[in-house]
């Protein structure tokens, strides 16, 4: 049950908190979306928790507080979290090369381009390090970027972490045998880091993924409808996957586009992609993929991200110390994502905005033309969830909905600037 205080109490406008409440019908409204839900942390409570339209139009069930949504992406962050806490046990250096732990990444290739005349490969200048998985400078890829050979390669060996029925170790052991899509630490290339990072989790553990979530992450946390598959108790409650009627699919999510072309935009309408109740999230999943695997609540994700603002505890149980919450939290690249080879990613302008051990990090919001924080962390999944936490303003924005790809409309720039307009202290 999550308890709200008066917006007032804790530096945000009631009045100007309905239009983030007007924004969340509309969005259902205008059929960009099935429905969604809306929290606002802010100094310690929750002042603001808005649910509009429906979990699963075809059954007439509306989204409430409790509706377990596909993270997907953002697993990639309690991903990350598992692996620093092993971290801080000694089991590893950042530095250390990935081929100490997990021997198929010991002679990568990468496949460079040679003009017009096609592509060879080349011995990787470097082998690829942990800090490179956590950091996504790897030199992997996904398959749904459909902008270069090596993902095409992906997609022709069935290269696919949400192939739940497959074996996470046998997986990552094909993915080594693949050309790189750039040496490691030059780029910075979304990819599966964090599923090969999950499979080092258990390496490193000595337990499966999905156990260590939940005896190290969850069950101390309290998040209690949260893991790789829904729960039994939870089934009533999950959330229908949709997509925009016409709109493309995951290969648009890394369209190198100018950010000032004008552009139609879809005009409304949505496309079941996976129902509630015929879901492979049902079924046990022998792949636990850490790079976008779970199902969760709103409020669970609140309480992972409560820890992160709180360095590294919640109540009485700590994950994290404070300084590497902190560390994790930094910018661990030379400087910016567009700087490092993406200037745009889903909706969204790089120019300003870094990524630390898991997470974006918020540079410049002059840069990133988008309002916000300096220092601020955040990132998102693929059926268009995001979450951002403000340390300078003691606030968590967790957005919880169902429509695939995230690319479609740019719901995460307009919550950001109708969250940061209500406040007030």
């Amino acid at each position: 049950m999550i308890e709200r205080v008066e917006p007032e109490s804790v530096g945000l406008c009631s009045r100007r908190l309905e239009r983030v409440s007007n924004w969340a019908r509309e969005q259902v409204e205008r059929q960009r979306l099935p429905g969604l839900s809306v929290l606002i942390h802010r100094r310690g409570a929750v002042a603001h928790l808005e649910c509009a339209g429906l979990r699963d139009v075809e059954q007439g069930r509306p989204v409430e507080a409790d509706t377990v949504f596909r993270i997907y992406s953002m697993t990639k962050p309690v991903t990350s979290v598992a692996l620093m806490m092993l971290y801080e046990e000694g089991h590893f250096q950042l530095d250390d090369p990935l081929a100490k732990f997990i021997p198929a990444f010991r002679d990568m290739q990468v496949m460079e381009a040679m003009g017009t005349s096609g592509q060879r490969l080349v011995p990787a200048s470097q082998l690829i390090t942990i800090r490179h998985l956590l950091t996504h400078t790897s030199g992997l890829t996904y398959g749904f970027m459909q902008s270069n050979p090596v993902d095409a390669l992906y997609r022709e060996h069935k290269l696919d972490f949400s192939r739940r029925h497959e074996e996470l170790a046998e997986m990552v052991d094909r993915l080594a045998a693949l050309p790189l899509i750039c040496h490691p630490g030059s780029a910075w290339n979304y990819s599966v880091s964090t599923d090969v990072a999950g499979r080092l989790v258990e390496v490193l553990s000595g337990l499966p993924l999905e156990r260590f979530f939940r005896e190290r992450i969850f069950q101390p946390l309290g998040m209690t409808d949260t893991g790789f598959t829904v729960s039994p108790s939870s089934r009533a409650r999950f959330a229908a996957l949709y997509g925009p009627e016409g709109g493309g699919g995951m290969g648009d999510v890394n369209a190198n586009r100018d950010p000032t072309e004008l552009r139609p935009e879809l005009p409304g309408g949505l496309r079941l992609i996976d129902p509630a109740d015929e879901s492979s999230f049902h079924q046990p999943a022998r792949l636990c993929s850490g790079g976008g695997g779970l199902v969760g609540t709103i409020e669970d994700y609140l309480r992972f991200s409560r820890m992160l603002l709180n360095g590294g505890a919640l109540e009485a149980e700590r994950l994290l110390s404070p300084k590497t919450v902190a560390f994790m939290t930094a910018n661990h690249l030379g400087g910016d994502l567009a700087s490092m080879g993406q200037p745009r990613f889903s909706e969204t302008s790089y120019e300003g905005i870094g990524f630390g051990l898991g997470f974006s990090v918020m540079l410049d919001p002059a840069r990133a033309q988008v309002v916000g924080t300096a220092g601020e962390y955040a990132w998102g999944g693929a059926a268009s969830t995001a979450f951002w936490v403000d340390p300078a303003e003691q606030m968590i924005v967790i957005l919880m909905t169902q429509l695939m790809p995230s690319s479609s409309y740019p719901l995460r720039r307009e919550l950001r600037t109708l969250t940061y307009q209500a406040l007030i202290d």
